[in-house]
């Protein structure tokens, strides 16, 4: 069995998701893999070995100004027609499947080629409509063409429908020793200089910041990072919470370790809104609209995290994927959910 993985770069989380299946895969002497990577610069990934003599395309990805989608600056900024010249000199011959994590250009190369595509992540959890996730009818247009796929694999944090999987997270899923007032922030769409205002008003706290925009150094209890896999889970580790925006995996990651959580959505990217909405209404994690004081303060004082007690989803993933992913999702779906609980706090 040979796949195709399209990678998408925009994020972090879709990156460490594939990771985790990567490693999986590499276990196996039934599959191979081959991976493609794009929507973000070449120079600005990192740690990237896992996936080998990867391909890298520039994609498309949506364009953030100061912590909010532009819609405007997203149209204008792609390179549509380098796009489309990518997807049809994608040569998709010698592949049995392919696999894309909301990447388009595989997605697209596979829909023109008649090559069967397992849509796998978060984004695929709204391809059907359920009393949680319901997105607009324009909204799932949209997410269905992007990257399009003939099956879903979607994620989510609870069991909402047959298409729909526990998330696939890269590392232990244990609860952790913690520090006490170490807390770790992620909120690579926010201004530095926003975020380390807010961060001043709390002294009595240490916080690791990382940052594709940091320069690093120590500012009395703050520090800042450059993005590193290596250091983001060591400092991961020791926190006894987690301030990000509200991606999927970062939070996924944080539920499943029992690290409180407080999330501040990216506006104008529904996806994140979704997310928030959810953890807030399953009383998951704390949200904030804006970076506010008081609302960071409240979550500090706070100390009832939630764990969830998910299954190793990635050899289950890799096995089914090196079967022809032939067995019903619905039946992979009923498999991995009977090992999943929520475990309401952790001592």
């Amino acid at each position: 069995m040979k796949i195709l993985i399209g990678v998408q770069g925009t994020g972090n989380g879709h990156i460490s998701r594939c990771h985790a299946l990567a490693e999986a895969l590499r276990k196996r002497d039934d599959i191979k893999a081959d991976y493609l990577v794009s929507g973000r610069a070449q120079n600005k990934l990192f740690d990237m070995d896992i996936f080998g003599d990867y391909a890298w395309r520039p994609g498309l990805s949506f364009a953030v100004r100061e912590g909010r989608v532009s819609f405007l600056d997203t149209l204008s900024n792609n390179p549509w027609a380098q796009f489309w010249q990518d997807v049809r000199a994608l040569d998709l011959s010698s592949y049995d499947l392919v696999v894309t994590d909301f990447e388009p250009v595989t997605a697209w190369a596979a829909r023109r080629q008649g090559v069967r595509c397992i849509g796998m992540g978060r984004q695929y959890a709204f391809f059907r409509s359920t009393p949680t996730l319901s997105p607009s009818l324009l909204q799932r247009a949209m997410l269905k063409q992007f990257a399009p796929c003939d099956t879903m694999l979607g994620m989510h944090w609870e069991n909402i429908g047959e298409h729909v999987i526990p998330p696939l997270i890269h590392g232990e899923q244990t609860a952790q020793p913690s520090l006490q007032r170490e807390v770790l922030v992620y909120l690579p769409f926010e201004p530095v200089s926003r975020i380390a205002a807010l961060l001043a008003n709390f002294p009595e706290y240490n916080f690791s910041v990382y940052h594709p925009d940091a320069v690093p150094h120590i500012d009395g209890h703050v520090r800042y990072y450059e993005p590193s896999r290596p250091g983001f889970a060591q400092s991961f580790a020791k926190a006894e919470g987690v301030i990000t925006n509200a991606g999927f995996e970062t939070s996924s990651e944080a539920l499943a370790r029992g690290k409180k959580l407080l999330v501040k959505p990216l506006l104008g990217q529904f996806e994140q809104l979704a997310n928030a909405r959810c953890l807030r209404e399953r009383r998951l994690a704390s949200v904030m609209e804006n970076l506010n004081v008081n609302h960071v303060e409240e979550w500090l004082e706070m100390n009832r995290p939630v764990r969830m007690d998910w299954p190793d989803v990635a050899p289950e993933l890799a096995r089914w994927l090196a079967n022809g992913a032939l067995e019903p999702v619905a039946t992979l779906h009923q498999r991995l959910w009977k090992q999943s609980q929520r475990i309401a706090a952790v001592a």
